[in-house]
């Protein structure tokens, strides 16, 4: 708050809760600038709720999209509507440096924080396991990877990262406010032993398993291509179904692909100050920027389906124009 003393200009520092002897201090912020930021991540949360539920009614509604790699692209959107739809409205609650949600809502969100971080790496990895087997053993793949066996791996996912960040949090669900130094604050500190593992098996196991797969998986794709070239001229039906299905597989590595690059951009500066061992957590700036470009990757996901997914397009055209009310309107041809 700005006031006036004759020609003098000072700054007094405004309380979140003025009734409160030990209220947090708003920090010093234009109001513009608050309204400003709030309107634009609020048009990020809306497009992120709207695209990844675009995404899940599609694969959802239609039967022909009822793949293996689908239900993991499933799970993936599932956890990025939660994020649009829950975690990025209390990040903009909290724009203005306050928290009124109190302490239950507090613990709920960094644990439902953590779950989604957790769940969404563990689809990466498995989506990453999926091409693997699709590009690298094709012959076993449909014994191997069936819907069923999906379905289970999927549940064990989201089912070990919620015990698994119950376990981490466990402290802090207990008491949210121990962190806390003032009224009107949100803060959890991870122990640094369990920090240490959470680092370990969220981004250093994960993130290995993801690139050495995809390294894999590059270096067949490209002796698949050149193979393919070689034997073009195929002119047996039996022969252009192999070389459209090996096309295809290539298709989707190359996509998910791209999907895995952003993940790990927006993912890196997220886990940047835990890896460097630079205590970050004063940096305020710093800190809304990871956890932003962390939650934008829910938003990125559903847009690259849009430009690397023909079905996708289809899909929603469908859905917006209300023909998916139509009866038998699940066993369109979309793909």
């Amino acid at each position: 708050m700005q006031t006036d003393r004759g020609s003098q200009r000072y700054w007094v520092a405004e309380l979140c809760f003025p009734q409160q002897n030990n209220s947090c201090q708003k920090p010093l912020q234009h109001q513009s600038n608050i309204i400003l930021i709030s309107l634009i991540l609020s048009c990020i949360s809306l497009l992120t709720v709207t695209l990844n539920l675009l995404v899940i009614i599609s694969i959802s509604h239609f039967r022909q999209l009822h793949t293996s790699t689908n239900l993991l692209l499933l799970s993936l959107a599932v956890a990025d509507l939660l994020v649009g739809l829950l975690l990025m409205p209390l990040q903009i609650v909290v724009i203005n440096g306050c928290w009124f949600l109190g302490r239950v809502i507090c613990g709920l969100f960094y644990y439902a924080s953590f779950i989604l971080t957790s769940a969404s790496v563990g689809t990466i990895v498995l989506i990453s396991v999926d091409r693997y087997v699709a590009i690298c053993d094709p012959l076993c793949y449909p014994t191997k990877v069936t819907n069923r066996r999906v379905k289970i791996s999927v549940c064990l996912c989201w089912c070990c990262s919620i015990l698994y960040n119950g376990v981490i949090l466990h402290s802090f669900l207990e008491n949210p406010d121990v962190f806390n130094t003032c009224y009107g604050e949100c803060v959890v500190v991870i122990d640094f032993v369990l920090g240490v593992i959470d680092v370990a098996l969220t981004f250093f196991c994960s993130i290995s398993t993801i690139v050495v797969l995809y390294v894999r998986i590059f270096l067949v794709a490209v002796s698949q291509a050149r193979a393919m070239r070689s034997h073009i001229t195929a002119v047996s039906v039996q022969g252009s179904f192999r070389v459209t299905a090996k096309k295809s597989e290539i298709k989707a590595a190359r996509t998910l692909g791209v999907l895995v690059v952003v993940f790990l951009v927006c993912f890196c500066p997220y886990f940047y100050p835990s890896l460097s061992g630079e205590d970050l957590s004063s940096d305020v700036t710093f800190s809304i920027f990871g956890v932003w470009l962390l939650y934008c990757n829910s938003c990125i996901n559903p847009v690259i389906y849009t430009f690397f997914y023909p079905w996708f397009r289809k899909s929603v055209k469908l859905i917006v124009t209300l023909q998916i009310l139509q009866p038998d309107s699940c066993d369109a041809h979309i793909m």
